[in-house]
């Protein structure tokens, strides 16, 4: 069983107090382990809602650390949401990033509460932009990405706010046709499995490319491949 990390339990409580959460069995792929690094992946998921995931990364005998959250709706017309916190050497990294999932336009409020969420941390320091990603053009800008060092308590009650303000838009949200929203999802971890990245490519590498793809899709995007 994974660690229970601050985070994964408050990923948990605050989607328990509205939704019956159901595990799955993810069999082997619940703990990778290969040449230092350990993975440990968990998913869930939530009638009404669509699919969680949580995963643990530790290499480097703990000195590098990961933990990502991922809520892939399918059942109301919901951005997809992501949060990852990285600690390499000391330094902190964490990111609250809402990408557009949309069957209808997102209204203007709901992107207002979270740059209100996102205002209140506007004294950490900016996570560097780096080279373009394929996904920026359907990342909200109310997304957070933050880095530095000496700020766990800041960037955990950032977490934390952008995780409450998503729960809160889960409940008000409108449901949608099932089929479309999930089809979107499974465009976008495909992409992302495709297209790659830092933590995909370290995962292909590690475990293989059938391996990956099952962590990535079915695991961490909920999508039901066909045999």
């Amino acid at each position: 069983m994974a660690k229970r990390t601050a985070l994964r339990n408050s990923v948990l409580s605050a989607l328990g107090r509205t939704y019956e959460l159901r595990q799955e069995d993810l069999g082997s792929d619940a703990h990778l382990s290969a040449k230092g690094m350990t993975f440990e992946t968990e998913s869930w998921k939530i009638p009404g809602v669509g699919h969680l995931c949580v995963m643990q990364m530790k290499a480097f005998l703990g000195l590098m650390r990961m933990e990502t959250v991922i809520v892939a709706p399918t059942d109301v017309d919901v951005p997809l949401f992501n949060l990852d916190w990285v600690k390499a050497f000391g330094t902190e990294t964490q990111i609250a990033e809402l990408y557009n999932m949309q069957l209808v336009p997102w209204p203007d409020e709901c992107n207002d509460a979270f740059e209100c969420a996102r205002n209140q941390y506007a004294d950490l320091p900016d996570a560097p932009a780096g080279e373009p990603h394929w996904y920026d053009d359907i990342l909200y800008p109310c997304s957070l990405h933050k880095k530095g060092r000496g700020q766990t308590e800041r960037m955990s009650n950032a977490a934390q706010d952008y995780l409450t303000t998503y729960v809160e838009l889960l409940a008000a949200a409108p449901t949608c046709n099932p089929k479309k929203k999930a089809a979107k999802v499974q465009s976008f971890a495909e992409r992302l499995f495709e297209e790659g990245g830092p933590a995909v490519n370290q995962v292909t590498k590690l475990f293989g490319k059938q391996t990956a793809r099952r962590v990535i899709l079915q695991h961490m995007y909920g999508v039901k491949e066909s045999e």
